[in-house]
């Protein structure tokens, strides 16, 4: 079974300049603003779909932080990340249940089908792979999760067809319980 959620809009592409600029005028909103620093960073990625080292700098001086304390509260948050992710994020469960049955062949398959290691994003920047302890559909592991679609009973072999789905802008992706 999945769950399809529309992805992030595929508007026209702002250039890093631009995005750096666009920066500029929420920093001047979040400036004086106590605790700005993770509300930013936040949105930050959200501009750039990951936080560039110019970015980092320029928040730190707007918000008369060290650079040290910023790039420290992006390290130390999962969330944010400093190296560019694919359009898709595709999560391998791998909690007791699902590793026990088959996510270790399915994160192996998803490795050799998508030619990355697990934190790396591929060459087109449309997936980046990624594992997780627990999604909570332990009943249905193996589970993966691109984006928020949760596809469960996953067995190697289906993982081209779920994603070509997301290749093709509109196409469903398969559900994750067939043969």
């Amino acid at each position: 079974m999945s769950t399809r959620k529309s992805g992030p809009c595929s508007c026209t592409q702002s250039s890093e300049a631009e995005l750096l600029e666009q920066l500029d005028d929420v920093l001047k909103e979040y400036a004086s603003v106590r605790g700005a620093l993770i509300p930013v960073l936040q949105i930050a990625q959200a501009m750039f779909g990951y936080l560039p080292e110019a970015a980092l700098k320029k928040i730190s001086r707007r918000l008369n932080k060290p650079y040290s304390e910023v790039a420290g509260v992006v390290s130390f948050y999962s969330f944010f990340t400093t190296v560019p992710r694919g359009k898709h994020l595709v999560r391998v469960c791998m909690g007791t249940a699902c590793y026990v049955r088959g996510g270790k062949e399915i994160l192996k398959a998803l490795k050799e089908t998508l030619h990355v290691e697990v934190g790396e994003t591929t060459s087109d920047r449309l997936f980046s792979l990624d594992v997780g302890r627990c999604f909570g559909a332990c009943g249905m592991a193996p589970v993966i999760m691109i984006d928020d679609d949760v596809h469960q009973r996953i067995k190697p072999m289906q993982l081209a067809k779920i994603l070509d789905g997301y290749r093709e802008e509109g196409a469903t992706a398969g559900n994750g319980e067939e043969a």
